[in-house]
């Protein structure tokens, strides 16, 4: 009997602390968007299909037993910097016109005669007068912080730094990540407490950019706070500070490290290197989780921080597979990895969780980056700046309802969300993708002549039957443009017209190209130039294709530092009789015209030997100077 009263007290409580608890919640929950760099849909543990992986993850599978898992996740875009500002920004890519990394040079081929074609302009650094998303949480009174990697930047140290876009505290360090000299079999941690990467007591480097993390978060945790936590794990170098771990793995996976240190040639994820770096990265973010579940909440006394904090858990682009010289990882049973719009360069791990939402729970909803921003706000009852508009989804009532109804995730207009479009006009990939339920297209932009990929490729990744996904052609192996010619064309025009709408920029024909191209003859010629005041005039001739456009391209800052010039786009106008006009922008210090003819050939003056910057290659080397 008195056992029985005790029970009830207990009970009873019990019961009251719950309530109390519920009402005492802190009205604005804490956020950590935890984006890793170049972590593979398949480089993690719990997302084994297939094939088993090699690598260890325990701490990020323990929090997907926490929280929703999804198996068909996409990053904004294949590479780091489009990723990462879009995700800021809430813009596409293709709205940005920021689509590759390391933009704002005059476009070019990659090599002047060994590329069939050229990427075009993209800038270099996050969209003027978009406001971020750390900006308008930090308006709803949050305390907004970032670590680690940053790239919304031409360069690292460009403008704009985290502080121009809204974060009121930043940390950016290589910590282990930084490379190790002379070659990655050298520099190891060690006991030695001089070490700036000494071995702690479970034998793992110390990783400055994890402490930082942390430091973020014990400072502000008394009040609401938003973390960018940005790992440079597993970006290259694929190197390993941990000694142990790299002979673990050389023995888990029965392999010998290779003669040359800087070679990796085992196929598949076989790389020791590589495979030590995502235990590493696991273990440092399981540190971040351990505290969240471990440290009493200031704002809500009793209660652990995690128990009011949402946590997102990504990547910024799919695996990078391969580099000269060495074999990283295999997104299989994926197509490609990082720098192609494929699956195996776009579909990324993600897991969410925090108050309200179900544990253990996956999904085959599609989710994509750019549905952060709007759910964040959701979720921090943050009001939308005004005139945005978000090229993702607020998501926040599907984590709340069912995670598994694709039918939660609607758009501004109330319909619900079946389509998702990449656009990566760069690199070699040179191409735009689509998804529309369960099918994909990818339109290539290199096929004419003796291109080796068709225009367009049409594949079934899944089969949905009765409202339950089954998988089909997730390799991306069967193109069934030939056999369904007419939902291919339909899947394209969808693409037009969603590209038009963003006013997308496309790739272009290099004239230079050392073999046969349809139409290569036909290219324009510039005659002259001259400048009166601000206005600049071309004269051109037309040697078989009509020009159709020309455009103006400029930098502010030319001759100072090859490294730090920025270069800028402006229409040009075409005038009768072969003429082009432009009005150089004030303070213009060099400049370049571009005409683009009928069948895509870009053709430029002065010349512009190479898109990327080097000490030999400046693209100011062969501008006008206005000066």
């Amino acid at each position: 009997m008195k056992f029985k009263m005790k029970f009830n007290l207990l009970a009873v409580a019990l019961i009251s602390s719950v309530v109390l608890a519920e009402d005492g919640r802190p009205e604005k929950p804490n956020v950590l968007l935890l984006l890793t760099d170049d972590l593979g849909w398949q480089d993690v543990k719990c997302y084994d299909i297939d094939e088993p992986s090699h690598m260890e993850t325990p701490n990020i599978d323990a929090l997907a037993k926490k929280g929703i898992k999804f198996w068909q996740a996409y990053s904004p875009a294949p590479t780091c910097a489009p990723s990462r500002t879009a995700i800021m920004s809430g813009n596409h890519p293709a709205r940005s016109q920021l689509t590759h990394v390391v933009g704002g040079t005059p476009p070019a081929p990659y090599h002047k005669t060994a590329h069939r074609m050229m990427p075009p302009w993209y800038s270099g650094r996050f969209p003027a007068g978009v406001i971020a998303l750390p900006e308008t949480l930090r308006n709803n009174g949050y305390t907004t912080g970032h670590s680690g990697k940053w790239h919304l930047a031409m360069k690292h140290n460009s403008f704009p730094q985290p502080e121009d876009i809204g974060f009121d505290w930043s940390r950016s360090v290589h910590g282990t990540t930084a490379r190790m000299k002379p070659h990655r079999l050298t520099g190891f941690a060690t006991d030695d407490p001089n070490d700036p990467y000494r071995l702690d007591e479970n034998g793992f480097a110390t990783h400055q950019l994890s402490i930082d993390a942390l430091t973020f978060v014990e400072e502000n945790k008394d009040k609401p706070f938003f973390l960018f936590y940005a790992t440079k794990l597993v970006h290259a170098p694929i190197h390993t500070r941990s000694e142990r771990l790299l002979k673990k793995y050389c023995e888990k996976l029965g392999v010998e490290l290779p003669e040359n240190p800087q070679e990796w040639k085992g196929e598949g994820q076989t790389n020791p290197f590589y495979c030590a770096m995502v235990e590493e990265l696991d273990y440092y973010v399981g540190q971040m989780f351990d505290y969240l579940e471990t440290t009493e909440d200031p704002r809500w006394p009793g209660h652990r921080l995690i128990e009011n904090t949402y946590i997102i858990f990504t990547s910024d682009n799919g695996g990078m597979e391969s580099m000269p010289g060495e074999i990283i990882t295999d997104n299989y049973p994926l197509d490609r990895g990082k720098i192609s719009a494929m699956e195996g360069g776009v579909r990324v791990p993600l897991i969410i969780t925090g108050p309200g939402i179900d544990a253990g729970v996956e999904s085959d909803v599609m989710i994509n980056g750019l549905d952060f921003y709007p759910t964040i706000l959701s979720w921090t009852g943050t009001p939308v700046p005004e005139g945005k508009k978000f090229d993702g989804c607020d998501i926040s009532e599907l984590l709340k309802k069912d995670p598994t109804d694709p039918e939660l995730v609607k758009g501004d207009d109330g319909s619900v969300r079946d389509t998702m479009m990449w656009h990566f006009p760069n690199s070699l990939a040179l191409e735009s993708t689509i998804r529309i339920g369960d099918y994909k297209l990818v339109r290539n932009y290199d096929h004419v002549g003796d291109a080796r990929e068709p225009e367009l490729e049409l594949y079934r990744l899944y089969e949905t039957k009765n409202r339950k996904q089954i998988r089909g052609d997730i390799e991306e192996s069967k193109n069934l443009a030939a056999s369904m010619p007419e939902k291919a064309q339909a899947m394209n025009a969808e693409l037009s017209e969603r590209l038009t709408e963003m006013k997308a920029s496309y790739p272009y024909y290099n004239p230079h190209f050392k073999s046969s191209l349809p139409n290569k003859e036909k290219v324009p010629t510039v005659l002259s130039s001259s400048k009166n005041g601000h206005v600049v005039e071309f004269c051109y001739q037309e040697n078989g294709a009509k020009v159709v456009r020309a455009q103006l391209i400029y930098t502010l800052n030319g001759g100072e530092n090859v490294f730090a010039e920025e270069w800028f786009r402006t229409p040009a106008t075409l005038l009768p009789g072969n003429k082009i006009s432009a009005v150089l922008p004030e303070g213009t210090t060099h400049y370049v015209i571009n005409l683009i003819d009928e069948n895509n050939f870009l053709v430029s003056y002065p010349d512009v030997d190479k898109a990327t910057r080097t000490k030999n290659a400046s693209p100011t080397a062969q501008a006008v100077s206005e000066l």
